[in-house]
C-alpha cells in the first residue's frame, strides 16, 4: 500500500478524521501523480473535475515534499474563495490529521494590507469625501491598533469598496523600505516573515504573476524562493501572465503620484514652490494628454490603440482600423505627450537635485522614471510582440501593453526555472487532449492526466439541445431563446442558472422572460455577487440571471440548483484587442486561429459553465446549451465530445423526469 492510499483510502487517516469523507479513486491517482512529480523534478498537468477532491490531493504530496526536503512549495489560486477554502478549512485540518507538523501562511497583494505610515499621514490630510467616510476611517484607525494581519478582508463592516483605502494601503509604489519609522511593525514586514517561516504559502495568481515578472529584476521578488509550484485554476493563466509581463500608465497613478509629491514634508520653502510649480504644470498637460482617450465614443471597455494613436506613428498600418477613441490629430497628440513628459522629467530632476530629501522623495523619482519608461512604450507601440490597449472604467483610463503569446516567456521565467509546476483545474482538456494549455503556456515537457470522475453523469444529469433553433446571429435568436428558458424553467420548477454570453443578453433574456414566469428571478448587477448567491440559496425555486462572473468559482450545492441554461457558445469577444492580437498572430503564423484558439478556449469556458450543475453524487440536474450550432457545425461535435458523458435529448417533457428515482431518458444523439 502506497503513502497515498494510506491516507486517502478506505480506512485511511483521512477516512478515520472525516465523517463524511468519500473514497475516491480519482483523488488517489491525481495524489500519486503528484508525488511523482515532486520526486522526479518534473512538470505535471491534471485535470481534476468537481468532486475529485482535488485541494487535498495536492495538499498532502506539498505538504510531504515540503517536510521531506524542508524547501518550499508555493499553491497560487485564481479565485479569493479558493484560497480561503485552503488557509480557513484544507489547510487546518492537515495540521490537525497528518503527523508531519509544517506551517503555512498565506500572502496577498500589497494592497490588500494596511500602511501604518500612510494612515498615519493620512490623519493630518484630506483623504476623505462625506461624513460616512470619516466614521469608517475612524474605524479602520482602531482597527490597525488591534489587527496581527493587517488584511483588510476582516473589516466585514465595511462597504467593499473604500474609496479613502488606495490612500492607506502597502502598494509598493508608496513604500519607504528599511527607512520607514514604520518598517518593523509594517504588516508587509510581518507577512513577509511568516512567509520565510512557512512550508507552504498559498497566494492568488495575481501575486504570483506580478513576483515572477519582477524576479531577476532591479527590485527583487515579493515571494520568499520556492522550490515548487502548484498552480490551481490553472486555465486563468494565459491572461494573468499577460497582465504583470506587460506595462500599464493610468489617470490614477498619476493623480496617486501628484498626490504624494503635495504631501511631502520640506522643510525649504522655496522648493516648495517649485514642486507646486512643477505639479500644476504635469497636471495641466496631464488634462491635455488624457482627454485625447476620453473622447470619441467615450465607451467604457477595452479598445485597441489603433497605430494613428500612438506618438511618433501619424498613419495607420496597412490593415489596421482607426481607433474608436481617437479625438485628436496625431500631431496634437505628439505634443501632448511630449508637454507631459517633460514635466514629469522636470519632476524626477528636482526631486533628486535635493540636498536633503524626505523619506517618501526616493520612492516618487522611482515612481516617475517608471511611469515616464512605461509611457513612452505604449505610446511608441514599436514593439510587435504587443498589443496596445486602453481601457476605460468608471473614472479611470489605462493606457496598457501585453505580450500577445506569454508562452516562450513562461518557458524561461518559469518552467526552466522551477524544477516542479503542478497546473490543475476542473477544466484543462478539450477533445478530450492538453494541446491547447500546453501551447498557450510553453509548457512542452509534462506528464498529464485527467482524474476519474466520481459522478454518475449519465444518471446524475441529461443535457438538453432544442430542436429548433435560429442562427444566434439572427433577429430572431432573442424571443426563440426566451420561449426556450421558459419551457426549461418551468420543466425545472425553476431553480436554475441562465448563464449568457454578454451583458446586453442577459438583461434581454430577463426582461423578456422574468413577466412569463412564476418564479422569483434575480439578474447580476441588482445585488453584490455574495448577495445574490446568499439570495438564490435561501429562496425556493428561484432562477438567477447571470454572465461570465458567475461562470466560475460559484458553488450551490443539492436541490437548490438544478438547472444551467447557457444561451451561445462561449466564444471569446473578437472585438477584444488581446484577443484579436491572439488571433491575428496565430494566423500570421500559418494557424488557424479559429480551430487553435476560439473553439478549444470556447469549450474550456463552457465546460466551466455547465461545472456549476452537478457538485456532489447526490446532485441531479438538466443542462440545457440553446446554440444550434452544437448540431450544425463541424465544430459541434468537438464540443460535445468534450463534455461530460451525459444522455442527450431534445424533448423538454422529458426535463422533469431527471428528478424522478428511475431516471431513464433514451440519448437521441447529437
Amino acid at each position: 500500500m502506497t503513502l497515498m492510499q494510506e491516507i486517502f483510502g478506505h480506512d485511511g487517516l483521512i477516512a478515520r478524521a472525516h465523517p463524511e469523507y468519500e473514497h475516491r479513486p480519482g483523488q488517489i491517482q491525481m495524489a500519486e501523480a503528484v508525488v511523482r512529480a515532486f520526486e522526479q523534478r518534473r512538470h505535471l498537468i491534471v485535470e481534476a473535475g468537481t468532486g475529485t477532491g482535488k485541494t487535498l490531493a495536492y495538499l498532502v504530496p506539498a505538504i510531504a515534499a515540503a517536510c521531506g526536503s524542508g524547501a518550499r512549495v508555493v499553491i497560487s489560486t485564481g479565485t479569493k474563495n479558493l484560497q480561503e477554502q485552503l488557509m480557513e478549512k484544507d489547510i487546518p485540518f492537515l495540521q490537525d490529521v497528518l503527523p508531519a507538523k509544517f506551517r503555512a501562511a498565506v500572502m496577498k497583494g500589497r494592497n490588500n494590507y494596511a500602511c501604518l505610515h500612510r494612515i498615519k499621514r493620512a490623519d493630518s490630510m484630506p483623504v476623505l469625501e462625506g461624513l460616512d467616510e470619516v466614521d469608517h476611517f475612524d474605524e479602520v484607525f482602531r482597527w490597525v491598533t488591534q489587527t496581527n494581519t493587517g488584511d483588510r478582508a476582516e473589516l466585514y463592516s465595511l462597504p467593499e469598496n473604500l474609496p479613502f483605502w488606495r490612500h492607506i494601503d502597502a502598494r509598493s509604489d508608496t513604500c519607504l523600505g528599511q527607512q520607514c519609522p514604520d518598517f518593523e511593525p509594517c504588516f508587509i514586514t510581518r507577512m513577509r516573515q511568516r512567509a520565510i517561516d512557512a512550508d507552504i504559502i498559498v497566494v492568488n495568481h495575481h501575486l504570483f504573476f506580478a513576483d515572477l515578472a519582477l524576479r531577476n529584476g532591479a527590485y527583487g521578488s515579493v515571494l520568499p524562493d520556492y522550490a515548487a509550484v502548484i498552480l490551481d485554476e490553472a486555465h486563468q493563466i494565459e491572461d494573468v501572465a499577460s497582465e504583470y509581463f506587460g506595462a500599464q500608465v493610468s489617470t490614477y497613478q498619476l493623480d496617486d503620484l501628484l498626490r504624494d509629491v503635495g504631501a511631502l514634508k520640506l522643510e525649504d520653502r522655496e522648493t516648495e514652490r517649485e514642486l507646486a510649480r512643477i505639479s500644476a504644470r504635469v497636471q495641466r498637460f496631464a488634462d491635455a494628454f488624457w482627454i485625447s482617450f476620453r473622447e470619441g465614443r467615450g465607451l467604457e471597455g477595452r479598445f485597441a490603440l489603433a497605430p494613428a494613436r500612438r506618438v511618433g506613428s501619424p498613419t495607420l498600418r496597412d490593415g489596421a482600423e482607426a481607433d474608436e477613441t481617437s479625438a485628436l490629430p496625431a500631431n496634437e497628440l505628439t505634443d501632448s505627450y511630449n508637454a507631459l513628459d517633460n514635466a514629469l522629467n522636470r519632476l524626477d530632476t528636482t526631486l533628486a537635485a535635493m540636498p536633503e530629501p524626505p523619506a517618501d522623495a526616493e520612492s516618487i523619482v522611482r515612481r516617475t522614471r517608471q511611469l515616464r519608461f512605461d509611457l513612452d512604450f505604449i505610446t511608441r507601440g514599436e514593439d510587435r510582440k504587443f498589443v496596445y490597449w486602453i481601457e476605460r472604467r468608471g473614472r479611470g483610463v489605462f493606457l496598457r501593453a501585453s505580450p500577445i503569446d506569454v508562452s516562450g516567456l513562461l518557458q524561461d521565467k518559469l518552467f526552466e526555472k522551477v524544477p516542479t509546476v503542478v497546473l490543475t483545474s476542473a477544466t484543462l482538456s478539450s477533445a478530450g487532449n492538453f494541446n491547447f494549455i500546453r501551447e498557450r503556456l510553453g509548457l512542452d515537457q509534462a506528464e498529464e492526466m485527467i482524474a476519474e470522475s466520481i459522478f454518475d453523469f449519465e444518471h446524475q444529469a441529461v443535457l438538453y439541445l432544442p430542436p429548433q433553433m435560429p442562427d444566434p446571429r439572427s433577429p430572431q435568436w432573442a424571443s426563440a431563446a426566451a420561449a426556450e428558458v421558459i419551457k426549461i424553467v418551468n420543466a425545472t420548477e425553476g431553480r436554475a442558472f441562465v448563464l449568457s454570453t454578454s451583458l446586453s443578453g442577459m438583461n434581454d433574456l430577463f426582461e423578456r422572460v422574468a413577466p412569463e414566469i412564476d418564479y422569483p428571478c434575480f439578474v447580476q448587477g441588482s445585488a453584490s455577487k455574495g448577495a445574490l448567491l446568499s439570495k438564490f440559496r435561501k429562496t425556493p425555486n428561484a432562477i438567477l440571471f447571470a454572465t461570465s462572473s458567475f461562470w466560475q468559482g460559484v458553488d450551490v450545492r443539492g436541490d437548490q440548483l438544478s438547472c444551467v441554461i447557457i444561451d451561445k457558445l462561449p466564444f471569446a469577444v473578437p472585438s477584444d484587442p488581446i484577443v484579436a492580437a491572439r488571433q491575428r498572430y496565430i494566423e500570421e503564423q500559418g494557424g488557424s486561429s479559429f480551430y487553435e484558439y476560439s473553439v478549444p478556449q470556447a469549450i474550456i469556458s463552457l465546460k466551466q459553465g455547465l461545472g456549476r450543475l452537478i457538485r456532489s453524487t447526490t446532485d441531479r440536474g438538466v443542462l440545457a446549451v440553446l446554440d444550434p450550432r452544437l448540431r450544425t457545425k463541424m465544430y459541434g461535435q468537438t464540443f460535445l465530445q468534450s463534455l461530460p458523458p451525459c444522455r442527450v435529448t431534445s424533448d423538454v417533457d422529458e426535463l422533469s423526469r431527471v428528478f424522478e428515482l428511475d431516471f431513464s431518458v433514451q440519448s437521441t444523439g447529437a
